[in-house]
C-alpha cells in the first residue's frame, strides 16, 4: 500500500466531482449526488474491508504482507470513515436547519 495511491484517488474523485453537468431540472442533479454519494460509500467499505483482510492476513504470518502495509490501510480506512462521518453530521445539520426555516 503506498499514500499516493491513496492521493491519486483523491484526484479521481475530486475530478469526477467537477465533471457535473448542469442540470435543468432538480431531478438530474439530485441522481448525481446519490450516486456520487452512493460510490464514496461503496469506497469506504471497501477500504476497511482490505484493510481487516490484511490484518488477518498478517495475523496468519503472511510473508507477502508487512506491518507497515496494514496500518496504512488501516490509517486509510480511518480517515475515510471520520470523512464519511463529518459528511454525514454536516447533512444533517443543513436538513435540520433547512426545516426550521420559516415558509
Amino acid at each position: 500500500m503506498r499514500i499516493d495511491g491513496f492521493n491519486n484517488e483523491m484526484q479521481v474523485m475530486m475530478l469526477e466531482a467537477g465533471n457535473t453537468k448542469p442540470a435543468a431540472t432538480g431531478q438530474a442533479v439530485g441522481a448525481d449526488f446519490k450516486d456520487l454519494l452512493n460510490n464514496a460509500i461503496n469506497n469506504v467499505n471497501s477500504l476497511a474491508k482490505t484493510s481487516s483482510d490484511l490484518q488477518t492476513r498478517f495475523d496468519r504470518g503472511d510473508e507477502n504482507v508487512s506491518l507497515s502495509d496494514v496500518m496504512i490501510a488501516r490509517n486509510k480506512s480511518s480517515v475515510a470513515f471520520e470523512a464519511t462521518i463529518q459528511v454525514r453530521n454536516k447533512l444533517v445539520e443543513s436538513y435540520k436547519e433547512l426545516m426550521n426555516m420559516p415558509v
